[in-house]
């Protein structure tokens, strides 16, 4: 077992707020970007060394003084002006690749809950889709008991690289308690649109957030409904609950592991990590990988995770990793903001994301309710740490304690 265990460790991990980001920043990775950039720029400045010449085909020489003006019209006897923009052949390639990769991730999607809807009684699990004002589709799912009366909703938000799919034991669970679950695969992630990992802005994430949630209140009127994100995910829904419509329709917020504090390894990254999201934003580095950096003691959890195909294991694109820092350091900013009843837990030896900074958000959230966990040893992802039972049933009992208030 232990051998396992060690063979487990050796796998790419990639889950949440990744510490990756340092190395991702890192001063060789930022030399690498640098050689980069300055053989883009070197191709970008190649066509403009001379006089711009283009020249109708099949025609002389001399026929092309004149070229690209409003009026210029090629006879018959000089041919067609041919102008192709290759820059364009790629791209169109590059995204007909994207969506052939999000069209599998979206049917894996929704054959695993048609398959488990088909082989559980106990809940009745199924999946839809919406599109947001930016014209992406997201893909979403529900867990709804059915020999348990539901008295509140559970809105789900996974971390960074991971899918909803994943929480299907955690759902279950709530089910039986009376809580129908619904989950958001967020944009670039699971079933819904996007390259895969790759986060042009997490606010299009917290505003995705909020048009789901309008339409699980707007669906289940009169029920409470509680949050609960994990990793970025929760930083995800911490913002979405600091907008005042947001926090007087929900009940409280659970969050494992939050991505609270993440902090680039000198100040000088933070200085270059938006040129650097802007000039390269779905770049990857090899250096942002971290191996070794387990999420989970439990072998067997690792080896499923990590060998999910809805699970993205390849490195952390730059634009990714900016926007994670973007939204920590707003988060830090706005703490004392926080009026909502929270449950946050943590575990001491997580360090993909910092305990330190949960400790920092229930010592300035402003809340009046409001619970820490901290467990001992325990590392990033708590629901599959094999105290999960034990995480379970404090998340429930907090649950049940403000249903009762």
């Amino acid at each position: 077992m232990v051998k396992k265990a060690n063979d487990a460790a050796t796998i790419m991990l990639t889950s949440g707020a990744s510490g990756r980001i340092n190395a991702l920043l890192s001063l060789s990775a930022l030399r690498s970007l640098w050689r980069l950039i300055s053989a883009f720029l070197l191709i970008l400045w190649l066509p403009f060394r001379g006089r711009r010449r283009c020249m109708p085909v099949g025609a002389a020489p001399e026929s092309s003084d004149k070229c690209g003006g409003k009026d210029e019209k090629p006879s018959s006897t000089t041919g067609k002006v041919v102008r192709v923009p290759a820059a364009m052949v790629p791209r169109k390639s590059a995204a007909a690749a994207v969506d052939k990769e999000v069209a599998a991730r979206r049917a894996l999607a929704i054959k695993r809950v048609l398959e488990d809807n088909n082989d559980n009684r106990d809940t009745v699990r199924e999946f839809s889709l919406f599109v947001t004002s930016r014209g992406d589709t997201i893909f979403t799912q529900s867990w709804a008991p059915v020999k348990v009366q539901v008295r509140g909703m559970v809105v789900l938000l996974h971390g960074l690289n991971e899918h909803s799919g994943r929480y299907n034991v955690f759902a279950k669970k709530l089910n039986a308690n009376g809580f129908k679950v619904y989950g958001m695969d967020w944009i670039g992630h699971g079933g819904s649109d996007g390259l895969h990992a790759y986060v042009p802005s997490l606010d299009y994430a917290v505003n995705d957030m909020k048009m789901f949630l309008s339409k699980v209140l707007a669906e289940n009127p009169g029920l409470p409904c509680f949050c609960f994100g994990h990793s970025t995910g929760g930083a995800i829904i911490l913002k979405a609950v600091l907008d005042p419509k947001v926090r007087e329709s929900v009940a409280g917020v659970i969050l494992t592991s939050p991505a609270v504090g993440v902090q680039p390894s000198h100040p000088i990254f933070a200085v270059l990590a938006p040129v650097f999201a802007f000039l390269l934003p779905r770049f990857q580095l090899s250096a942002a990988n971290k191996r070794g950096v387990a999420v989970s003691r439990d072998a067997e959890a690792l080896v499923a995770k990590y060998s999910d195909p809805l699970v993205f294991t390849g490195s952390i694109r730059i634009r990714t990793g900016y926007e994670i820092l973007r939204i920590t350091a707003f988060l830090q900013q706005n703490l004392s903001k926080l009026t909502v009843p929270f449950l946050v837990l943590h575990g001491t030896a997580d360090s993909v994301t910092d305990p330190t900074a949960s400790q920092k958000l229930y010592n300035e959230a402003s809340s009046t309710d409001k619970t820490i966990n901290l467990y001992e040893g325990l590392l990033h992802d708590l629901l599959f740490e094999p105290e999960k039972e034990e995480i379970t049933e404090s998340i429930i009992a907090w649950l049940n304690s403000r249903m009762q208030g």
